[in-house]
């Protein structure tokens, strides 16, 4: 795809990333178009950082998931034999506690590998936004209460990066023409051309001053 169609993808995708219930759609409008700009800019290490950052995250939902499911089911199957609802009112927080850790783990390292792909996209389009956008969104995945809030900033300024970026145009170094008769010596008597050592004219047999 062309740089064009990369950029609307990636603004696309930054945007639905920052809305929670079209979020899946927006991280793979955003790996697409990180795999173009990687494509783009000579650089795999764009799109890998990326993919890296979207499997760690994906991890740590399927395991919140998977706890709110065992607790959803399966204390529901075993509630009528065990009487002790303290002990089973505790082994589900602690369940809990455990996801949230993972989740926030798996979280923060996703967040890295984010920040790595937009540090190197800045860097390569010239577009200072990705930096920023990566490190507010670094910031984010570490702070569990008010993250959710920076991460919303921090696509949107991705999404305005993604606009922004410009068609590097690399002009190549002029070199001055070479005229045909350049660096050769001609007699002063007849015009013919003599070499750069010689003394007399091959043609009208004058010596050369």
């Amino acid at each position: 795809m062309s740089l064009e169609s990369n950029k609307t993808l990636g603004g696309i995708g930054a945007i639905l990333l920052a809305i929670p219930f079209l979020s899946l759609i927006g991280i793979i409008l955003v790996l697409i178009a990180m795999k173009g700009m990687g494509d783009y800019y000579d650089d795999d290490d764009i799109f890998k950082n990326a993919l890296y950052g979207f499997i760690f995250g994906f991890v740590g939902v399927i395991a919140l998931i998977a706890v709110i499911l065992m607790l959803a089911f399966g204390f529901s199957t075993v509630s009528p034999v065990i009487t002790d609802t303290t002990a089973i009112g505790f082994s589900g927080f602690g369940l809990f506690i455990i996801a949230f850790i993972v989740l926030y783990v798996f979280s923060l390292i996703g967040a890295i590998f984010y920040r790595k792909s937009l540090d190197i996209l800045s860097e390569k389009s010239g577009e200072q936004m990705f930096s920023t956008a990566g490190l507010i969104l670094l910031i984010g995945a570490a702070i569990p209460v008010i993250g959710e809030i920076l991460k919303f900033v921090a696509w949107i300024l991705a999404a305005v990066g993604f606009f922004n970026i410009k068609k590097s145009t690399q002009i190549p170094e002029s070199k001055e023409p070479v005229l045909p008769g350049e660096g050769k010596q001609f007699c002063k008597y007849c015009g013919a051309p003599i070499q750069p050592e010689a003394t007399f004219c091959q043609k009208c047999g004058k010596k050369i001053e």
